[in-house]
């Protein structure tokens, strides 16, 4: 990649200095040249053992700059002519190319950085020290996002997602697998559990109306040191997880706001089977039917009230007091008193769970 770097650079001056210019590695081949016939060359005449040192010297006609961020130059910038003008050129280049390429390293191996900060790859002994070494700020708060490609088109949702938030020194972008991308978000003031979801409903609108791509994303909490990344991450995982399972049909689920299902979520799955027996100990859960079901889940939804849920029902108070004694019958639980519709609730969730196949312990 310094390749690039260095030959962008050295075309930009091909034009304002009027002689051949160039960097050589420390094998003495030419990796970025004004001409570029020279590029890939090796000039026998200069040994990178450059004396180990930074200073300038000439060979066969032309002056070069060593340069680089270690005690031995990795580099050195080659300027034709053995004059004065000859030597500031190869000084100011080798400046800006050590810059650009010090910029770039810094850049690309902070988003490295935290890639493996969050993955749980680098220990956490070592993510101080490395965090400093890179100049990173470790107390900011962050958040994690993870968005999940559903279905794609011919566009890279990464490109897109990473143009939404293109202040790399602030937000990180990467991929974790082929429909998994990360955002490490920098939160600056206030910012509460809505404007998260504000923020991850505009990307997926983004992602949905324009470039007709349909994400998932999942939330994790506010965490205010770059050691906590990880955390954050597994619960923005989890979020998705738990949406999936509890078929909250949610584009934008947060860790904070999964409630209950976050808890069933944790529960031994024997622990499960046997609440599922004790409550539906008079008959099975899955004699209910389609039509019983989808009363209840309305009846939920309208706080317990018999009058509002039969209005938007569009059946008669009777017809939906019959169904609630009906299932009072089957399983002892009489869904207008709020501790009955609590365990039904739960009941349901638990099911859900299980139905998901999730791993026995």
């Amino acid at each position: 990649m310094s390749n690039r770097l260095f030959q962008g650079l050295v075309h930009q001056m091909r034009d304002t200095i009027d002689a051949t210019v160039g960097v050589v590695d420390d094998t003495a081949t030419i990796i970025a040249c004004s001409d570029l016939t020279k590029v890939g060359t090796t000039n026998e005449f200069v040994s990178l053992d450059l004396s180990d040192v930074h200073d300038i010297f000439i060979r066969d006609g032309y002056t070069y700059k060593p340069f680089g961020s270690r005690a031995k130059p990795e580099y050195a910038v080659f300027v034709e002519g053995m004059d004065d003008t000859a030597a500031k050129y190869a000084n100011i280049l080798a400046i800006s190319l050590f810059n650009i390429k010090q910029y770039y390293d810094e850049k690309y191996d902070r988003n490295n950085f935290i890639k493996n900060v969050v993955l749980d790859n680098v220990l956490p002994g070592d993510i101080v020290v490395k965090a400093r070494e890179l100049h990173f700020n470790s107390e900011v708060s962050r958040v994690v996002l993870l968005i999940r490609i559903i279905s794609a088109n011919d566009v890279s949702a990464y490109d897109v997602i990473q143009n939404l938030f293109p202040d790399k020194n602030k937000d990180f972008v990467f991929t974790i697998s082929e429909t998994d991308i990360v955002l490490v978000k920098e939160i600056k003031g206030p910012v509460d559990e809505k404007d998260l979801e504000k923020l991850a409903r505009s990307i997926a609108d983004t992602l949905s109306s324009e470039f007709y791509t349909r994400v998932n994303v999942g939330i994790g909490t506010i965490v205010n040191n770059v050691k906590e990344l990880s955390r954050s991450f597994k619960e923005a995982q989890m979020a998705l997880e738990v949406g999936k399972v509890f078929d909250t049909d949610k584009a934008i689920v947060s860790y904070d706001n999964l409630g209950i299902a976050r808890l069933i979520y944790h529960l031994p799955t024997t622990l499960c089977e046997t609440f599922l027996h004790e409550v539906f100990k008079r008959g099975s859960i899955d004699s209910l039917d389609h039509e019983t079901l989808f009363t209840i889940q309305k009846f939920f939804e309208n706080s317990l009230n018999v009058s509002e849920t039969s209005r938007k029902l569009f059946v008669h108070r009777n017809t939906l007091v019959y169904r609630l004694e009906k299932i009072k019958k089957l399983t002892g639980l009489d869904l207008r008193e709020f501790d009955h519709a609590i365990i039904f609730k739960i009941a349901l969730m638990v099911k859900k769970y299980l139905s998901s196949n999730p791993a026995k312990f």
